[in-house]
């Protein structure tokens, strides 16, 4: 769910609400900083700040602001003793930020810039006076960011928000395993693409709002969606033969995460014949066969849950 949607959704039909954002961390935290909570009148809508009383408070934070429309900087030091007892990470600083959601036209002008944007930059005053603009969207490029998803201007003035879009997982083969793996991932925050050359089981009517689904082969599909290294591959086709053609575009691509569903030994023959095909040996040593972590999976959602499980390490950095 894109909270920046559901909050200008929830401010349209209601008129009221409120956004919490980990504005800033210092230390080890729960949550990274631009981690966001939507808050109705009754309470928590959508997503987390980090558990526990930190959450409790920042709901109550949300709904004094929902009554006063003013907005409130929180600040929780997360002390060994008060971690381990809440389950949570210890001796991080965490500064939230909790806004009231405006029924104003530039307000949800800008939540709706900030739900469909590839990339910009939301400024958000944290005091709200006089006729200073409350928050502010700028498109950018992508390559002008680096750092945190969110920040404290270092005069405190302003909590400044770095959106990038999350990443695409181009899942190809729209069978059981496939349409498992393409609804795990998009529940899971990733933008999911499903092509099969199949009409049959390319259909968006198999899948949630939210999943781009392509009936194509292989060529017209990196036509559409040329690969960047922020991409993922997962390669769940119905046979060998498939699986060889797509991963002969895929291996050499710049996608940042190839994998290939199957086993070792069909690992060794697919490779083999790649490599017999031209394809490097090194660019055939990155794909990751089989697909996932190893937890013993076995039904397509069993399945699902080890591959995007491997997806988030390779979204968050890990080896």
């Amino acid at each position: 769910m894109n909270v920046w949607q559901a909050a200008a959704d929830l401010v349209r039909r209601s008129g009221s609400g409120a956004l919490a954002t980990v504005a800033r961390v210092r230390g080890s935290t729960p949550v990274p900083a631009g981690t966001k909570m939507l808050v109705g009148a009754e309470g928590r809508l959508i997503g987390s700040v980090g558990g526990g009383c930190v959450e409790a408070d920042v709901i109550g934070a949300a709904l004094d602001a929902q009554a006063s429309r003013r907005p409130s900087l929180l600040t929780h030091h997360l002390n060994a003793d008060l971690a381990g007892d809440l389950g949570l990470s210890c001796g991080g600083t965490v500064d939230i930020f909790v806004e009231p959601l405006l029924a104003d036209e530039a307000y949800v002008r800008v939540l709706d810039a900030a739900a469909s944007a590839e990339a910009g930059l939301v400024r958000t005053a944290t005091e709200w006076s006089g006729i200073e603009p409350r928050k502010t969207f700028e498109p950018l490029a992508r390559a002008a960011f680096s750092g945190a998803a969110a920040t404290l201007t270092r005069d405190g003035r302003y909590m400044e928000e770095r959106l990038l879009p999350a990443p695409r997982v181009f899942v190809f083969g729209a069978g059981h395993v496939g349409t498992a793996i393409a609804r795990a991932a998009a529940a899971a925050g990733f933008r999911v693409v499903v092509i099969d050359d199949r009409a049959e089981y390319a259909d968006a009517a198999r899948f949630p709002d939210g999943i781009a689904v392509l009936a194509a082969d292989v060529e017209t599909a990196f036509t559409r969606y040329p690969l960047t290294s922020g991409d993922a591959v997962v390669i769940a086709t119905r046979g060998h033969r498939n699986d060889a053609l797509i991963l002969e575009r895929v291996a050499t691509s710049p996608a940042g995460y190839v994998g290939l569903l199957g086993s070792r030994r069909k690992k060794a023959v697919v490779t083999k014949g790649l490599k017999a095909a031209g394809v490097p040996a090194k660019s055939l040593q990155r794909v990751r066969v089989p697909v996932g972590l190893p937890i013993g999976a076995v039904t397509p959602e069993e399945i699902a849950v080890s591959v995007v499980a491997e997806l988030i390490g390779w979204r968050r950095g890990e080896p």
